[in-house]
């Protein structure tokens, strides 16, 4: 006796990948998931690729991550993929505390992050009128 199957929350012609739990604030992870929004999947992997920011490269693996599901779950062409959306969401916070002048203490925080990929399959219309 099994549970029933999961059904499926995207459409046909969509991808994703989740990563939890990275260790950067969610603000500094928007701003790396900017620069990939509405971007084809071969461009905004050059994107990340010379990102100066650390977190680019995690970043990265997850788009590949959305792109390998994309082609071996899905079966979608990797050369027509956009990435749909890139949301960034907010994890645990580690509180710590750092000695301060005078006996005293101020709190640190160290925020963590999620980030939700999909990529989608664009259309041959789309494609032909951009092009």
């Amino acid at each position: 006796m099994s549970k029933p199957k999961h059904v499926r929350a995207l459409p046909e012609t969509e991808a994703q990948a989740v990563v939890s739990n990275l260790r950067v604030s969610p603000r500094k992870l928007n701003l790396v998931a900017a620069m990939i929004r509405n971007l084809p999947a071969g461009k905004a992997i050059a994107t990340l690729t010379f990102s100066k920011r650390r977190i680019a490269q995690q970043v990265k693996k997850a788009l590949e991550s959305a792109v390998a599901n994309a082609e071996n779950n899905h079966s979608l062409d990797v050369d027509r993929l956009v990435v749909a959306r890139a949301e960034v969401g907010r994890s645990l916070v580690m509180r710590r505390f750092h000695a301060r002048g005078r006996g005293r203490a101020s709190r640190v925080e160290k925020w963590f992050s999620h980030l939700k990929i999909v990529v989608a399959e664009r259309a041959q219309e789309a494609e032909e009128g951009t092009t």
